[in-house]
């Protein structure tokens, strides 16, 4: 069974090469395309300050995580439910090193591709829109996504949106369908679906299909007025 595992991180600053630490690593389970439920959400206290420009995205404070688990009480407990996935991570690189560095301060270095795969959804969306804005609130925007509660960035609402881009982005399911349905029923007209249709597979009917099908129409044109037929549409 296919596993996936959307994956996010927020940290205390932009590179772990200067001391800067996890602070939240946020997870969302997908087999076969579908969400599970089983999520892992953690914050860690990272022994350090936390960069003023950093918190301004993420608006996570030094406070809040005074009294949160270190990275070494929870490692063998990320590393199990990360080992065997396809981990889907929005610039990837970023994400990779700062759990890499993490493994390495607690004595445990080791590449993450030797527990699972990784694929980069920054490097997929940049193939399919050369040239375009690949953020993901750009993204989001252009496939149809409600991102309007992310006011801030946070580890597992952003795997969560990215869980829907990634689904729509590869073949136009959105596994997130209690969403859809709650805009129709607080009155939204319009819910959108972005089709990946250029890989699709026409099948045309042959001649005996095509006569089986006049036949058809003609027995309902006998029974009573046959809409198709007089729409036109046979």
């Amino acid at each position: 069974m296919s596993r996936q595992i959307v994956l996010d991180t927020e940290t205390t600053g932009l590179d772990p090469k200067t001391g800067h630490r996890v602070i939240e690593v946020g997870c969302v389970e997908l087999r076969e395309r579908r969400l599970t439920g089983n999520n892992l959400h953690l914050y860690l206290q990272p022994d350090r300050d936390i960069d003023h420009q950093a918190m301004e995205v993420h608006g996570i404070s030094n406070e809040f995580l005074a009294d949160k688990p270190r990275f070494a009480e929870v490692a063998v407990e990320l590393k199990a439910y990360l080992s065997g996935a396809e981990l889907l991570i929005h610039n990837a690189p970023f994400d990779v090193g700062f759990l890499e560095s993490e493994f390495c301060i607690i004595g445990d270095e080791f590449p993450l591709t030797n527990i699972c795969t990784v694929t980069d959804t920054l490097a997929m969306a940049r193939k399919m829109y050369p040239g375009q804005r690949n953020s993901l609130d750009a993204l989001c925007k252009r496939l149809g996504i409600n991102n309007g509660h992310r006011t801030l960035h946070g580890a597992l609402l952003d795997s969560e949106i990215l869980a829907d881009v990634y689904l729509i982005m590869t073949g136009g399911q959105t596994a997130l369908v209690l969403d859809s349905e709650k805009a129709a029923s607080e009155g939204d007209p319009e819910v959108v679906v972005s089709l990946q249709t250029e890989n699709l597979i026409v099948v045309h009917a042959d001649e005996s299909e095509l006569a089986a099908h006049e036949a058809w129409l003609a027995k309902l044109e006998g029974q009573g007025n046959c809409v198709w037929l007089n729409n036109g549409q046979s």
